[in-house]
């Protein structure tokens, strides 16, 4: 039986690599990873204590669908090898249905932000400047707006433990050159404009979301990591939404909000959540993948 909840990988078959926020990372040979979406779950940056149920499946189930429904728009890292063949018998629980085989790619040191609506910082800054990310946008725009059309606003990866930052497209040039970061972003609004579109049919509004990109020793550009789940992207029941506020949301907002109600300086460590906030946190994850997948 597949673990139901597992906070920490512990292979020993396969040389350990990377522990993420919530993926760990193992050598597959030379020029493959092994990567195990855990249950773990960070807020503020920070690595929660308690494992969500089922969230490692849900991440790792819905990206395998984003992967091959957007396959047309540009690859992506998946083999097709089954994560159980690549480790020892006795490990094959702390990977079924959590885990992927990729191509070891390299990885652009950006993150890749898309932004439908004004919502979250974007809000923010908008109400200072009247501009998110320095890209001008219109007067008298509310809360969780619909954007006139998508836009392209980059973060910094930032370490374990700190906060990423947004950056300016012109540092996205400076980091991997005009052409790839025309290329990304031009791919980055193509995987979003259609994936909204689509989840707007089936439900659910997509309000902003991060892509992760990589790229191949000839300089192909690939989708990796994880795409247009719950951890990445934010998730609006579209019978819910409305402007002016902000709309319950199907990601981690619910673990979020209950955290700004606790006496916590968002710093490790963080507090313990209760059994009620685990499993309508584990609910929402797995009513998103309902709702676009059917699964």
């Amino acid at each position: 039986m597949p673990n139901p909840t597992l906070y920490e990988s512990s292979l020993s078959s396969l040389k350990f690599l990377h522990r993420g926020k919530v993926r760990d990372l193992y050598a597959v040979g030379d020029d493959q990873l092994l990567v195990i979406q855990t249950d773990r779950l960070s807020a503020f940056d920070v690595i929660l204590p308690d494992p969500i149920p089922g969230k490692g499946h849900v991440l790792t189930t819905m990206s395998n669908f984003w992967f091959e429904k957007l396959a047309h728009v540009i690859p992506n890292h998946l083999t097709g090898i089954a994560p159980e063949s690549v480790v020892a018998p006795g490990e094959r629980d702390q990977v079924a249905g959590r885990a992927m085989v990729v191509k070891r790619l390299k990885p652009l040191l950006f993150e890749a932000v898309v932004r439908g609506y004004v919502i979250g910082s974007g809000w923010s800054d908008y109400q200072k400047a009247g501009a998110i990310c320095g890209i001008k946008l219109p007067a008298g725009l509310k809360q969780a707006e619909k954007l006139p059309q998508p836009i392209f606003t980059p973060a910094s990866k930032a370490p374990a433990g700190q906060h990423d930052e947004n950056i300016t497209y012109a540092e996205v040039e400076k980091i991997v050159g005009a052409t790839l970061a025309a290329q990304t972003r031009a791919t980055a609004i193509r995987l979003y404009t259609e994936a909204a579109d689509y989840a707007r049919s089936k439900g659910i509004v997509i309000a902003d979301t991060k892509f992760e990109f990589g790229t191949d020793d000839n300089g192909r550009l690939y989708l990796i990591d994880e795409a247009l789940t719950p951890d990445s992207s934010r998730f609006w029941p579209a019978d819910q939404y409305r402007t002016g506020i902000s709309p319950p949301s199907f990601d981690k907002q619910f673990v979020r909000d209950w955290l700004e109600t606790q006496p916590w300086n968002k710093q490790h460590p963080a507090p313990r959540l209760p059994p009620d906030v685990l499993a309508k946190t584990s609910e929402k994850y797995r009513e998103a993948l309902r709702l676009l997948t059917g699964k």
